[in-house]
C-alpha cells in the first residue's frame, strides 16, 4: 500500500482519537471547575449555618466574580449584606441582578421583591410602597407584594389602604384576613372618637363587628365610647361582653368595668360577674377585684380571710401585696417593720416583670399591646400566668 493511501486511511482514525482526548480534557477540567464551584457554595453554606457571615460572604463573593451568571449565588449575597446591615451593598447586588438581560421573569420578580425588602431595611418606604405596588399591578408574586404594602401602610398608620390590600390578599390567596381587618378598623374608631367624630367611630366600630362578630377590642371599644359619653349601665354590658368574648383579656378590661360598676351602683352585679369569672380565669386579677369589694362592704377581716384562701389555691406575688397591703395598717412595732420590708422585696419582685408574652414571637412587656412591638402580629399578647405575673 502506497503512502497517500494509508494516510488516508488513518485520517478518520486521527480525527477520532484527538475528539477523544479533547473531550477527556474538557470532561475532566469542567468536572473540576463544577466539583470546585459545588465546594465552595457548600463552604459557604456551612459558614452561614455556623453564624460565620463574614467567612460566608468572603466565599460568596468569590464564587459571583467566578461564575457572574449564578444568580442564587447574587441572591444570596444580598441577603447577607442587608442581615449584617450593609444595606447599601444589598441594593447595588439586587440592582445589579434586576439589570441583567437575560434574566428570567421569575427570577427578576424575585430579585424585585429582594430589592423592596432592602428598600425597607433601609427607611425608604416610599421606594419600596412603589416596587411592590409596581408587582400587585403586574400580578407577579403579589401575595409576597401585598403583605409587604400591608406592613408599611401599617407602618405609615395608612388603616384606610391596609384594609384595601388586607381585602385583596383575601381574595387572592383565600385566606382570612378578618382578624387584621377588624384591628384596622378599631384603629380608624380610635382614631375617629379621638377627633371626636363619634358616629364616624361607631360605623367603624361596627365594621369590625362584621369581620368578627364577637370581637374582644371592638366590644371594650364599644364600652369605653360609651362610658365617656357617660352611659356607664350600658358600658358595663359592653364590657362583660367583651370579657365573655375572651377572657384572657381580663386584666384590661377589669379596670373600666369595675369604675362602670361602682358609677351605675351596680356592685351586686360586679360581685356575681366576678365570682363567674373566678371559676373560668386562674389569673388574679379578678380575685384583687373581688377582695376590694369585700374590703369596702364587709371590712378588711373578710378581704384578708378571701386573698389567704384564694393565695393558697392561686400563688401570686400581686396578690401577696395586696395582702400586706390590707394587714400593714394594723400592725405595730417589729411585725410592721417586717411587712415593709417584705413589700419593698415583693415590689422590686414586680419591677421590670414583663406581663404580657407574645404567642407568635415570644415578646415580653410589662403594657398590653395589640400589635406585638416586635413580629407586628395583632391581638398575640397574652398575660402571663404565673407566681410573679398574672
Amino acid at each position: 500500500m502506497n503512502l497517500p493511501v494509508l494516510l488516508i486511511l488513518l485520517l478518520p482514525l486521527a480525527y477520532l482519537s484527538g475528539w477523544w482526548t479533547a473531550r477527556r480534557y474538557i470532561v475532566r477540567h469542567s468536572g473540576a471547575r463544577v466539583s470546585e464551584l459545588s465546594s465552595s457554595y457548600f463552604r459557604g453554606l456551612n459558614y452561614l449555618l455556623n453564624e460565620q457571615p463574614d467567612k460566608a460572604i468572603e466565599v460568596f463573593l468569590k464564587l459571583a466574580e467566578l461564575n457572574r451568571d449564578t444568580v442564587e449565588t447574587h441572591l444570596a449575597l444580598g441577603n447577607l449584606f442587608r442581615r449584617r446591615g450593609e444595606v447599601d451593598r444589598a441594593i447595588r447586588v439586587h440592582q445589579h441582578l434586576i439589570a441583567r438581560p437575560n434574566l428570567s421573569e421569575d427570577m427578576k420578580t424575585i430579585a424585585l421583591l429582594e430589592l423592596g425588602e432592602d428598600y425597607m431595611r433601609a427607611g425608604l418606604l416610599d421606594r419600596a410602597e412603589t416596587l411592590f405596588a409596581d408587582l400587585v399591578a403586574m400580578n407577579a408574586h403579589a401575595p409576597s407584594a401585598l403583605r409587604h404594602l400591608i406592613g408599611i401602610c401599617q407602618h405609615e398608620r395608612d388603616w384606610h389602604e391596609a384594609i384595601a390590600y388586607a381585602r385583596r390578599l383575601e381574595e387572592m390567596t383565600g385566606e382570612s384576613q378578618a382578624q387584621q381587618i377588624a384591628h384596622f378598623c378599631c384603629e380608624l374608631a380610635e382614631r375617629s372618637h379621638a377627633h371626636g367624630a363619634r358616629d364616624e367611630a361607631q360605623r367603624y366600630l361596627q365594621q369590625a363587628f362584621e369581620c368578627l362578630p364577637d370581637f374582644v377590642r371592638a366590644h371594650l371599644l364599644a364600652g369605653q365610647f360609651l362610658a365617656a359619653e357617660g352611659r356607664y349601665a350600658e358600658a358595663v354590658e359592653a364590657f362583660e361582653s367583651a370579657v365573655r368574648a375572651d377572657v384572657e383579656f381580663v386584666p384590661e378590661i377589669l379596670p373600666p368595668l369595675l369604675d362602670g360598676y361602682a358609677r351605675s351602683q351596680q356592685m351586686e352585679r360586679a360581685e356575681r360577674f366576678l365570682t363567674d369569672v373566678l371559676a373560668r380565669y386562674q389569673g388574679i386579677s379578678p380575685v384583687l377585684a373581688l377582695a376590694r369589694i369585700y374590703a369596702g362592704r364587709d371590712g378588711e377581716r373578710q378581704a384578708v380571710d378571701f386573698l389567704t384562701r384564694q393565695l393558697r389555691q392561686r400563688p401570686s406575688v400581686r396578690g401577696l401585696m395586696a395582702l400586706i397591703d390590707v394587714t400593714i395598717d394594723r400592725s405595730s412595732g417589729e411585725a410592721r417593720e417586717n411587712f415593709q420590708l417584705l413589700r419593698g422585696l415583693t415590689r422590686t419582685l414586680l419591677e421590670g416583670q414583663a406581663m404580657h408574652r407574645c404567642s407568635r414571637c415570644g415578646f415580653g412587656a410589662k403594657a398590653h399591646h395589640w400589635q406585638c412591638p416586635s413580629c407586628k402580629s395583632w391581638g398575640t399578647l397574652r398575660p402571663i400566668h404565673g407566681v410573679a405575673s398574672e
